[in-house]
């Protein structure tokens, strides 16, 4: 019987299988190999999830759809933990190089917008007012435009948590953005300011992306007010304060989304700044 079978397979071996069998093709072996568990069990992102191109249009997941939170108590620079928000279908890790106070943030994510968010978050969790800000980079100049690197103070670690984010994006576009009750859709104010050397677009002559360098977030009583550094220039307040209510103890840090529901990005904060108080950001 078993000559019969390696008789068999040698006639079929180039088309690789039988009944689920791949099969060698060195001299009387057959050899099955068995499905990547690991492979099986991960899920696709769903069709919402993509992002926006000209034939698919990004919209919000469905108002029953949530994932857990994976969250970490390991301290790692000023921050107290860190977070996969959401539980991007790609894993998140940071790292921190004390020497240039510098942490590089990988993380995969389809949106922080909409209803709930997907993005790696370091935080430190404290109370009362707060200034906070950071150099932001991307090391990969092919991501995906809308990828977001964040400075965040949000309620707690769910993912539709409350939260105020003021946001760079990677085509340079600055955000700053309020989710003024849990599970409900973000409302932001955007800035697009064109020129060399100022965020939000290309300068009239290239058409490389050019970015603000810093940006910072503060938190005075129920106020929170985005700050810039367009130049190099001290940083100072840019557009009006949203005004809303977190209750303390919150979380406080930095993060980044990828914009991508299953391919990891990578951004770099550096020259990091957390103070438990306003009038702080520099």
């Amino acid at each position: 019987m078993a000559i019969s079978i390696v008789h068999q397979a040698k006639k079929i071996a180039c088309h690789g299988a039988v009944l689920g069998l791949i099969l060698c093709t060195g001299p009387n072996l057959l050899r099955a190999q068995a499905p990547d568990p690991q492979a099986a069990q991960k899920p696709a992102a769903p069709a919402w999830a993509a992002p926006g191109s000209a034939t698919h249009t990004q919209v919000a997941p469905p108002a029953d759809f949530h994932r857990p939170s994976k969250n970490f108590d390991t301290p790692i620079g000023i921050f107290d933990g860190q977070s996969d928000i959401g539980s991007a279908l790609v894993p998140g890790s940071a790292s921190y190089d004390a020497s240039k106070n510098q942490y590089t943030i990988h993380s995969a994510g389809y949106n922080v917008w909409y209803t709930r968010d997907e993005f790696r978050f370091l935080w430190k969790k404290i109370s009362g007012d707060v200034s906070l800000a950071a150099d932001i980079a991307f090391p990969d100049p092919s991501g995906y435009d809308d990828r977001k690197a964040v400075l965040v103070i949000r309620q707690d670690l769910d993912d539709g948590s409350k939260e105020v984010v003021a946001a760079l994006h990677g085509a340079g576009m600055i955000q700053l953005a309020q989710r003024p009750e849990k599970n409900i859709r973000v409302k932001d104010m955007e800035y697009r300011i064109g020129g060399r050397g100022r965020p939000g677009g290309a300068s009239p002559d290239s058409l490389v992306p050019v970015f603000a360098r810093r940006i910072g977030i503060e938190k005075r009583g129920d106020f929170f007010s985005l700050f810039v550094s367009l130049e190099g220039e001290p940083m100072h307040p840019f557009g009006p304060p949203i005004e809303l209510h977190i209750d303390g103890p919150f979380y406080v840090g930095i993060g980044f989304c990828s914009h991508l529901p299953e391919k990891s990005d990578t951004a770099v904060l550096s020259d990091v700044i957390l103070e438990n108080s306003a009038g702080k950001v520099r």
